[in-house]
């Protein structure tokens, strides 16, 4: 086999391959026989067909179905030979099987551009703040109060006041008319300042229960029926009941009762450390960012198209991921996956030279992650998981599995190494 690599650009090459002569009939011949194994032709025992019946027959199958495992065997072989480090699929052109000669193709292939990362000393970088306020821990408590909170009867009264909870039936019209989702009987509102159609109806302050109220509504130029978009309709509004939220008190009962604590004081230390766990997630995925657009602006290359696509399907992944842990169906949002992507292109751009830069750097500062290293880490999210660390190893058993931890904590002493070199200001 003949190989020639021509370099295209930086992150595209061009290898023109010539398979010779005897690899192609032996592989030719090898169909043939499986093919005449099988086939069943009348006047012929299974297995008997005479090879230029086959070939009269099912010539054009067989050569199409030969090419594409020569230019599949030979492709792999070329590009382990000399060692071209592709990133996608290539782009093949060929001709047709000649009898007694070397099959030809061209594979043109994107592929990972060599960068050496310079100019990374000093940086300029600003420290993120990771501390957590008094205030910012109280802010806490109280909406893990407010969400523990709970609707119940009004009582001591009949008139709604402002925050109650009321349940009412309307009937509405626009220029005297009906419209679609007009009319509803049981529907819950709240009594406070906002958008009737996000169920605030400020106007039922001061209504007693069984009385009515004929309210208007301008509704939004955008609304989503069309028939009442930008026009006022008019509501008859009658009160059936209402509720009123109760919020635990902040103390130890309500410590206990979010249960994961057995004190004010245990719990507020516990939300403390929490929160600043997640500001310190968040000052180091701040300062990361911050010295990867340096380091790009700094060092600028093209990269393959292929390896940013795949970034979007892993940045869309990840977003998916976290509406589903935050209890949020994407399936149900009626999302534009298409737009989606195409808004994350040039964070993914950035993400992909960041990680080739920072890669860089590693090998040439000598910077890496042995499997002490990835033990300690795998110890470390067992402990924060909660589970034994025998399970969490069984994640990471595969080689596969350990390289990526191995190359992830690599990145993150790449990443501390040039924060002990930033310019901070």
């Amino acid at each position: 086999m003949k190989v020639q690599v021509e370099e295209l650009s930086p992150i595209e090459k061009k290898l023109s391959i010539e398979v010779d002569t005897a690899r192609v009939a032996d592989e030719l011949n090898r169909a043939y026989s499986a093919l005449g194994r099988q086939v069943r032709l009348p006047g012929f025992r299974q297995g008997k067909v005479p090879r230029r019946i086959l070939e009269q027959r099912f010539k054009g199958q067989v050569e199409d179905e030969v090419i594409q495992r020569v230019v599949q065997t030979a492709y792999l072989d070329a590009v382990r030979e000399h060692k071209v480090d592709v990133v996608a699929s290539p782009q093949v052109t060929n001709g047709a099987l000649k009898p007694d000669a070397p099959f030809t193709f061209e594979a043109r292939v994107e592929v990972k551009p060599k960068v050496e990362a310079k100019e990374y000393a000093e940086l300029p970088l600003t420290k993120a703040d990771a501390t957590v306020s008094d205030e910012q821990v109280n802010e806490q408590l109280d909406r893990m109060r407010q969400s523990l909170g709970r609707l119940e009867p009004v009582t001591d009264r009949t008139s709604a006041a402002s925050g109650d909870y009321a349940t009412v039936d309307f009937d509405a019209t626009v220029d005297g008319q009906p419209f679609p989702g007009s009319k509803a009987e049981g529907i819950t509102v709240q009594v406070q300042p906002g958008e009737l159609v996000e169920s605030k109806i400020a106007a039922l302050e001061g209504v007693k229960v069984g009385e009515s109220k004929d309210i208007d509504y301008a509704f939004p130029a955008d609304y989503r029926v069309e028939e009442v978009k930008g026009k006022t309709g008019r509501f008859h509004v009658t009160l059936k009941d209402l509720k009123k939220e109760i919020t635990p008190e902040l103390n130890d009962d309500f410590a206990k009762e979010t249960g994961i604590a057995q004190s004010l004081d245990e719990l507020r230390a516990k939300v403390r450390a929490d929160m600043e766990k997640a500001r310190r997630s968040q000052a180091d995925n701040d300062e990361r960012e911050a010295l990867v657009k340096a380091l790009v602006e700094r060092n600028p290359f093209d990269v393959p198209r292929a390896m940013v696509e795949r970034a979007m399907d892993s940045m869309l992944r990840g977003a998916l991921q976290q509406l589903q842990r935050s209890g949020v169906d994407p399936s149900r949002l009626n999302l534009d996956f298409n737009r989606l992507r195409e808004e994350m292109r040039e964070k993914a751009v950035q993400e992909v030279k960041g990680t080739l830069l920072l890669e860089s750097i590693a090998l040439k500062e000598g910077i890496q992650a042995n499997d002490a290293d990835v033990d300690a880490r795998i110890e470390q999210l067992a402990t924060e998981a909660g589970q034994p660390v025998a399970t969490v190893k069984k994640y990471f058993k595969g080689p596969d599995e350990r390289l990526g931890l191995a190359l992830r904590l690599r990145e993150e002493k790449t990443i501390e190494f040039l924060k002990g070199r930033a310019k901070y200001s």
